[in-house]
């Protein structure tokens, strides 16, 4: 079946543990693991030495819970938003990525959080 045309239940089943993982490598500085879901496009642009990059801020914030807020259907993909919190401060961010279907397997092809 077609990501866009699942549930938002269905949906989050399959993008979470990509998320989770993502934010797991990004909190262990690990770059393997923080690209490994990520669409080739996003591999190119994420180098090791860009999430060392994104990650030299001091001090240095990681994340922790993740509240989802909604998904947005495109007609290749899908938009999920979710609150975005790190152990910097209770400041709410927003989480926000999309996510394709790449030849059977689901990928992150943007993440951003701000």
């Amino acid at each position: 079946m077609k990501l866009t045309e699942l549930s938002d239940r269905e949906i989050l089943a399959i993008v979470e543990p990509l998320m989770e993982n993502c934010l797991a490598g990004s909190n262990e500085n690990d770059h393997s693991k923080h690209v490994k879901d990520f669409t080739q496009r996003m591999q190119r642009i994420v180098t090791p030495e860009e999430l060392a990059r994104q990650l030299a801020s001091e001090p240095r914030a990681y994340f922790t819970e993740r509240q989802f807020l909604t998904v947005f259907r495109r007609r290749q993909s899908v938009a999920v938003v979710w609150r975005q919190f790190t152990s910097l401060n209770t400041d709410e961010l927003i989480n926000q990525a999309i996510f394709v279907d790449d030849n059977g397997r689901v990928l992150i092809d943007h993440c951003m959080i701000c």
